[in-house]
């Protein structure tokens, strides 16, 4: 690999200072190749590059970095420095997300946010989940729906299935919302969503229940989805899809 110097223009994915690579293959696989060797060798945060952001993209992208960093917090491997940076990642993101969306001037949530953008990703190299299965394997539709829309149209239900196996950690990120437990936490998440201006569900997105087959299929043989706290069949995943249509 050549030297990379990356200069992220949004704050979401955090692939300034992360190991992989997405690439949409033919057969409807949305494919991640990680590798050391394409961790930039300079990487260059300036907020002030995403201070013309539509509100759209603004929350799209800030809930991309949410989940990233709520994944990596329930994630099943052992990795306390990561949960840390993801943890403290998710409180900025919580706190400055409706500030960025409502007013994308605002320096200060611009900062905030492309520094849980960043978090999320230095914290995510320990494994994210469901969330991300699910989203790389619809993300890779004819209808290209956008990765962190997905992401915040998947989180409500995944908390919610998650619960059972990490439930100390859920309720650490219920609280973050000033809600109580799975089912109180994905009500959170979703009137977020709602506060944002980003769809209801997967149906508002242009993504029919006939899909769904295929995408558990693919979703089935993500690297993503050996790193959920929970094995999801393909039965959980049909019903978190359902749910979040």
């Amino acid at each position: 690999m050549a030297p990379l110097i990356a200069i992220p223009t949004t704050a979401g994915t955090g692939s300034e200072v992360a190991r992989g690579a997405i690439i949409i293959v033919d057969d409807g696989r949305k494919l991640g190749f990680h590798s050391w060797h394409l961790v930039p060798k300079v990487a260059i945060c300036d907020p002030e590059l995403t201070l013309g952001l539509p509100p759209g993209l603004t929350a799209a992208t800030g809930m991309d970095a949410m989940a990233h960093c709520v994944e990596t917090y329930l994630s099943k491997a052992v990795n306390p420095p990561a949960d840390a940076i993801a943890f403290d990642g998710l409180r900025r993101a919580s706190r400055f997300i409706e500030r960025a969306v409502r007013d994308g001037s605002d320096r200060e949530a611009r900062w905030q946010m492309m520094s849980a953008s960043m978090q999320g990703a230095m914290a995510f190299q320990k494994g994210l989940g469901a969330v991300h299965s699910l989203s790389h394997a619809l993300g890779a539709l004819p209808v290209r729906p956008h990765h962190g829309t997905l992401n915040a149209v998947l989180l409500p239900e995944v908390v919610k299935f998650n619960e059972a196996a990490v439930p100390g950690k859920v309720h650490d990120v219920a609280e973050v919302f000033g809600a109580s437990g799975g089912a109180g936490l994905a009500d959170a998440l979703r009137e977020l969503n709602r506060r944002i201006g980003l769809p209801s569900g997967l149906g508002a997105m242009g993504i029919a229940a006939e899909t769904f087959p295929a995408v558990i299929a693919n979703a089935l043989k993500d690297h993503c989805h050996t790193t959920n706290p929970r094995q999801a069949s393909a039965d959980d995943y049909r019903r978190i899809l359902e749910a979040s249509a």
